[in-house]
């Protein structure tokens, strides 16, 4: 059976020629079909093309996420060190307290042999912690110049904490005879008590009964501990920093030679060996081999 054709007339409106064109149905579906499937064509190809936009930006929207949660706990992190640093550094402070004989004994010590300390300043610091930062990369570099800057502070210090516990333990800080007791020769120039003439006498005789306990005046090692001439039976103990002390007349010994000790312990006993009147201890202090008055030091 013959397909059914349709003629499709086109007429010119100017000259009012008229064509005709003969197609057959199958040719018109065809047709009809294009013209139904381009719009629809074109809506699947802007569908598909908004579907590969949408994973591209929900791919970068996942990565800056990474991104922002590592700078969230890489800045965490680094916050966190600094804030334990500032605490170490206030610990640091606090354990540098010093009681007030030890202090004056020490401000008077410095102002003979000054002490050499230095380190990064607190203007340093403030200058590192008010730097501004315009993106995350400028945001850890001051984050980690801060943390550069406490470590190096934090070393600083300790350094110098360290330092001065050092000079504190050695300095002479107390009386070498505890409870009532009074000097009966000072330091400096007297009557010689066999001669009558004047005489310098480099330490402080202190009046004290046969065997009253004798106390080493700060921490250091026992440099000798025997019979030394006119001084008697005597102990030196060296401290560190050029300190010594010296502690004669003695009635017997507690050390010898070598022997570590803390401020505070037993040495010896009053005594009246060497060139003396009657029992008492002569205690001296000497700073770089030079004696100085303990007067000087302690204050009575």
């Amino acid at each position: 059976m013959r397909s059914p054709r349709y003629t499709i007339l086109v007429a010119n409106r100017k000259t009012g020629a008229v064509r005709r064109l003969t197609i057959s149905r199958r040719v018109a579906g065809v047709v009809l079909t294009g013209v139904l499937a381009v719009p629809l064509l074109l809506g699947l190809g802007t569908r598909g093309a908004d579907v590969a936009q949408l994973d591209v930006l929900q791919s970068a929207n996942e990565s800056l996420m990474q991104e922002n949660q590592s700078y969230r706990e890489a800045t965490g992190e680094l916050t966190t060190q600094i804030s334990s640093l500032q605490t170490a550094l206030t610990e640091l402070g606090q354990q540098a307290q010093l009681d007030s004989a030890t202090r004056t004994a020490l401000e008077k010590l410095a102002r003979m042999r000054p002490l050499a300390i230095g380190g990064p300043t607190t203007a340093d610091l403030k200058a590192t912690q008010t730097a501004v930062a315009t993106t995350p990369e400028g945001t850890f570099g001051i984050l980690r110049g801060l943390l550069g800057a406490l470590e190096t502070r934090l070393e600083s210090v300790k350094t110098q904490i360290e330092r001065q516990k050092a000079w504190a333990r050695a300095a002479p800080s107390i009386w070498p005879l505890t409870g009532q007791f009074t000097y009966t020769s000072p330091y400096g120039n007297r009557k010689d008590p066999f001669t009558g003439e004047t005489a310098f006498h480099p330490g402080l005789d202190i009046a004290a009964e046969q065997g009253v306990p004798v106390h080493a005046t700060a921490d250091g090692t026992v440099e000798t501990a025997e019979y030394d001439g006119n001084y008697g039976k005597a102990v030196v103990l060296s401290h560190g920093f050029s300190i010594s002390t010296r502690y004669g007349h003695l009635s017997q010994f507690a050390v010898k030679a070598g022997q570590k000790i803390k401020r505070g312990d037993v040495i010896g006993y009053v005594g009246a060996t060497g060139r003396v009147t009657g029992a008492h201890l002569h205690y001296e202090i000497l700073l770089s081999g030079t004696r100085i008055s303990p007067l000087t030091i302690l204050g009575r």
